[in-house]
């Protein structure tokens, strides 16, 4: 019984939070705009299409000529946005890898002579490049803080979060990436990529940056924010497939973690844009291996070629990976759970103070990881190196500065190498790729991956929500495949067979956990399998993730969910909750009363209402003969705000104008009523009236949405839930139930053949309902 109480209260909580959205974007509530952790509004996007009089107007004088271009541009966009996140990411990886590499063969170089002035110079670029990723988020770009997949995700969620999207938020995450990654942070490069794709998509959908005077009037064809939705869903793609080389996973990823909708057409072009950024990566890694980008080569880009390791498993082997996949859902939600708190405090306490509170924040912890990544190594004792086939490629010990296993780090002899540092002095690619490794049992001792193992960990959970763009996935791969090998050290040991790889429950650990703390299940499969190239890991990748994904839910939420919690980012999940069977949509909007306005409004009075509140759409109402009630549409705010400033739409008489007579034509273009992506729009504030302009008139009727979404008082609210989710919905009107129906509509009537001439069609349609009257 108490456990049932207790589950109910946490639903009860639950429902709570997800009806927040419903305080803006409903019409009935008197609240204002949502505001995120950091103090920044929270709009809703309107995915929905306005089909007022200019939408129509500007639809009829579409031919088929100017569908199939915009169609083409759109294609032609995928193109750009892919080389641009494929340009980007190769960036990225050229300057961390060069960065990492300098510091380790300066570093190397100078331990041969003295020890404490190399720590003293690790430590000082380490620092060095950490301040100026922070000093780039806190002075130039603070939306590019974090890993900016939550609002994305919030964004494709319909929310606009102001600031994520642009030209500055994607110069600090690139710039900030470098620095954070190439300092040694314990964070990744990966998440923020994701970020960086979709600020490349956002810039090139609004035609670049007017404020950077980087805009081409070319490019400005998507002015939707449906059309900028699309947009920054290949961006999202093609992040991922920058970063880990996968592009089939980039494109399950955008399906299954960042967007609330899905089309087939858009199935293509994101599956596109996925291809060029592969294509993109791939010539660049081939013109780097000829040694022309420094340090960059092999050990570049994400990708583990294990398709050497582990021919085959036995079915004993089946209980240890389980093991692992609960191990990774125990570890994935303790992480969620303590970023959580972390996060909080730091919100709540520490970066309230001031700026420069964070910067001593991020290059503290700069200075404790460097310490920690080069005090460690020193209090292990080296091991001798093993017998190494000449063909495998793999030298004990590596020339120092080189990427590789087996580091020579504070060893009496020269056939000696450092296994602790073989992780620390490493980029976290090249760590994770020894240990992939196949062919190289007992390479690390169980203490050496235990120390790694507590230390890394905490370093993730301390560092994860400082002002630096910081992803997750690397870290998160590294944290996994160190308890992966671990357990695969216990499984040799245990079933004393020869084919069996450590790397291989590497690999199953780094899968456990990230399902343990981001819960995807498909698309981190497909990545894993990119990643490492073996195909036949593929069934034991499904068990771990199932098994994480289970047991992390049994605890707490994802990761990226918690931080959009945190950040006070809206998001309204796949589902509804249960108790939302037991209310109504009536009940859910509330019994307040609901600010409407007349088919012919008073400019004063539409002035009054927009400045005593901050809803975002208003209904439009006349009245018939008899005096009833009739819902002509849905007018939205910023398109009164644009009325408002031209003026050119004000009339002298009450009397409302017919303009489907043609008894005045539409002043306005279609355009002109989209709000712009990099800014909040036109504010009533903004607008100056004279007392003249005040006593005119406007008809309403040319600029409402008369077909809005409309629900009966009493159908459920889980029905509602859906409705609003899936079909990107801002606003979504709740009316009593009808008196009549006048038709009814199946299959049969959306079944419309090209061929087909508007007359017939009416006629069939005539036909067909009323055999159902």
């Amino acid at each position: 019984m108490l456990s049932n109480h207790l589950q109910d209260g946490i639903e009860t909580a639950k429902l709570m939070w997800s009806r927040i959205p419903s305080s803006e974007d409903g019409l009935f509530e008197g609240v204002g705009l949502l505001s995120t952790g950091d103090g920044s509004s929270v709009e809703s996007l309107d995915y929905e299409v306005i089909e007022n009089y200019a939408y129509r107007e500007e639809q009829a004088q579409r031919g088929k000529l100017y569908v199939g271009s915009y169609v083409a541009v759109k294609w032609l966009f995928a193109l750009l946005i892919g080389i641009g996140t494929g340009l980007a990411a190769v960036f990225i990886n050229i300057s961390v890898e060069n960065f990492a590499g300098w510091k380790f063969s300066l570093t190397f170089s100078i331990i041969q002579k003295s020890y404490f002035a190399g720590f003293v110079v690790y430590v000082l670029i380490n620092l060095v490049l950490v301040y100026s990723s922070v000093y780039i988020i806190t002075q130039f770009a603070p939306a590019a803080a974090g890993s900016g997949i939550p609002e994305i995700k919030g964004y494709l969620n319909g929310l606009d979060i102001h600031g994520i999207l642009l030209f500055r938020t994607l110069i600090g995450k690139i710039f900030g990436s470098i620095g954070s990654v190439g300092g040694g942070l314990a964070l990744g490069k990966e998440g923020p990529l994701v970020h960086t794709g979709a600020c490349i998509a956002s810039l090139l959908g609004q035609g670049g940056s007017t404020k950077y005077h980087l805009s081409s009037r070319w490019l400005q064809v998507f002015k939707s924010d449906r059309d900028r939705r699309d947009l920054v869903t290949c961006g999202c793609a093609a992040g991922v497939a920058a970063a880990f080389r996968a592009p089939v996973g980039g494109v399950l990823f955008a399906l299954e973690e960042v967007t609330s909708w899905w089309k087939s057409q858009l199935m293509w072009r994101v599956f596109f844009t996925s291809a060029i950024v592969a294509v993109v990566v791939r010539t660049a890694m081939g013109w780097c291996k000829s040694g022309k980008c420094g340090h960059f080569g092999s050990g570049g880009f994400v990708i583990w070629d294990i398709s050497d390791g582990q021919e085959d498993y036995s079915f004993a082997e089946l209980l240890p990976m389980a093991v692992i996949g609960v191990i990774g859902g125990l570890l994935g939600a303790l992480f969620n759970q303590l970023t959580l708190y972390i996060t909080r405090w730091r919100r709540n306490y520490l970066h309230k103070k001031s700026v420069r509170v964070k910067v001593v924040e991020a290059c503290l912890i700069s200075v404790i990881t460097s310490v920690i990544s080069f005090g460690l190594p020193l209090l292990r004792k080296c091991s001798p190196c093993p017998e190494v086939d000449a063909d495998s490629g793999i030298e004990c010990p590596r020339p120092p500065g080189m990427y590789g296993n087996y580091v020579n780090f504070y060893c009496d002899k020269n056939k000696e190498y450092n296994d602790l540092a073989t992780i620390f002095f490493n980029t976290q690619d090249d760590a994770i790729r020894n240990l992939f490794s196949a062919k190289t049992i007992h390479e690390f001792s169980a203490q050496s991956l235990l120390t790694f193992l507590v230390m890394f960990y905490t370093l993730a959970v301390v560092t994860f929500g400082t002002a630096v763009p910081a992803g997750q996935f690397v870290p998160g791969i590294m944290i996994g495949s160190t308890y992966g090998r671990l357990v695969g050290m216990f499984v040799v040991k245990f079933y004393n067979k020869p084919n069996i790889e450590e790397g291989t429950y590497a690999l199953l650990g780094a899968a456990s956990f990230l399902g343990g703390s981001m819960r995807m299940t498909v698309s981190l499969c497909v990545i894993m399998v990119e990643i490492t190239n073996n195909l036949k890991l593929l069934p034991l990748i499904m068990l771990v993730l199932l098994i994480s994904k289970a047991v992390g839910d049994a605890f707490n939420e994802g990761l990226y969910e918690v931080q959009a919690q945190l950040r006070g980012i809206p998001l309204l999940d796949t589902r509804p909750k249960y108790q939302m069977r037991k209310i109504t949509a009536r009940e859910a909007c509330g019994y307040q009363k609901v600010i409407s306005f007349p088919r012919v409004a008073k400019v004063a009075d539409v002035v009054s209402i927009l400045r005593s509140n901050k809803h975002n759409g208003f209904p439009v109402i006349d009245h018939t003969r008899n005096g009833e009630t009739l819902v002509n549409g849905l007018v939205l705010r910023s398109h009164l705000l644009v009325l408002l400033q031209s003026k050119v739409d004000f009339q002298h008489s009450p009397l409302p104008c017919d303009p489907s007579g043609g008894s005045r034509s539409i002043r306005h273009n279609f355009s002109e009523f989209v709000k712009p992506v990099s800014s909040k729009g036109i504010s009533i504030e903004d607008i100056h009236l004279s007392s003249d302009d005040l006593e005119m008139y406007i008809d309403l009727a040319p600029f409402l949405n008369p077909s809005p979404y409309v629900v009966p008082e009493d159908m459920s609210l889980t029905k509602v839930y859906n409705l609003f989710r899936e079909l990107g919905l801002r606003h979504i009107f709740v009316v009593p139930r009808a008196s009549r129906v006048i038709g009814l509509i199946t299959r049969k009537d959306l079944l419309i053949e090209d061929n087909e001439d508007s007359g017939s069609r009416e006629l069939q349609s005539t036909s067909v309902s009323s055999s159902f009257r």
